[in-house]
């Protein structure tokens, strides 16, 4: 070939190779690249990504939710033990620390199996569950190590099928859940399905019970149910006061219960969520830094 056509084709050759680079899939994750705290599961590039530093609240700050607090603790150092443990569905009002409690105690639980933790806590977006089934192969490939599988305001909507693939995940397919993997959930649903959409299914459907079942039953693969529910002033007092006295927030008790019950006033609500809103608030007003 004269050498004038060799330099011609080797632009084309190499963009040819780089295009046949890019659709090859993704290079396997070793198992030593899965020794991080926290991840977020890339759907797209099929890997957990890590997480450098897990965002996410003390154990002792969530107030108002104890009872809560201590089952689902009870339930992650069970299975950080690998002893029997149930997926958890966390569900209700808002802002009452659902996912603050799931990192809460993914942390509390790590901190117990100093100086070896062997927990990792690895998210799941919401619009990626129909990719669960290949972070679960993956994640079973790590044994021993354990993982905490979270899927924050998990929900599904009136056409989307993808809750029949989480279903058969959680507890009924072929290979079921891997020994080393426990998922987590929360939800302002306590059924995962809007009350619409299961009235929807109950009025079309020719047997009304088998279709609203269908829908339902999804919430049942859960072994642990953990309901939150809107907070009384007294607790929304006793949680603005806790992350004062945590921060080190120097504000007489009148005034920071004063401009706590107003600012709870002017969101129409209390929560959890609104009293970190409000210190966080404060915190700014008095030039004083807040480190989680």
């Amino acid at each position: 070939m004269p050498l004038s056509n060799a330099e011609e084709l080797f632009p084309l050759l190499t963009r040819i190779a780089e295009a046949l680079e890019r659709l090859s899939p993704p290079a396997e994750t070793q198992p030593d690249e899965i020794a991080a705290d926290g991840y977020v599961w890339d759907a797209e590039a099929g890997r957990p990504l890590p997480v450098p530093k897990i965002n996410r609240v003390a154990f002792p700050l969530l107030v108002g939710i104890d009872q809560q607090s201590k089952l689902l603790l009870d339930n992650t150092e069970r299975f950080a033990r690998g002893l029997p443990a149930n997926n958890a569905l966390l569900w209700g009002a808002r802002g009452m620390g659902k996912s603050s409690l799931v990192k809460a105690a993914h942390a509390q639980v790590n901190a117990s199996l100093q100086p070896d933790p062997t927990l990792a806590l690895v998210e799941i977006h919401r619009e990626d569950i129909p990719t669960l089934p290949r972070l679960l192969q993956l994640l079973r490939g790590q044994a021993p190590r354990r993982f905490l599988l979270f899927c924050d305001d998990l929900s599904f909507d009136q056409e989307d099928a993808s809750y029949k693939s989480l279903k058969a995940v959680l507890e009924g397919g072929i290979e079921g859940r891997p020994g080393n993997v426990l998922f987590y959930a929360t939800s302002n649903r306590r059924h995962l399905m809007a009350r619409d959409m299961i009235d929807n299914e109950r009025s079309t459907a020719i047997n009304p019970g088998e279709a609203v079942e269908e829908k339902v039953s999804l919430s049942d693969r859960f072994g642990l149910w953990l309901g939150f529910h809107n907070c009384d002033q007294q607790t929304f007092l006793a949680m603005v006061e806790g992350y004062a006295t945590h921060f080190g927030l120097e504000v007489e008790p009148e005034r920071l219960r004063a401009e706590a019950k107003e600012w709870s006033v002017t969101r129409g609500s209390r929560s959890g969520r609104v009293a970190w809103q409000f210190i966080q608030d404060l915190a700014g007003r008095l030039d004083q830094r807040i480190d989680l």
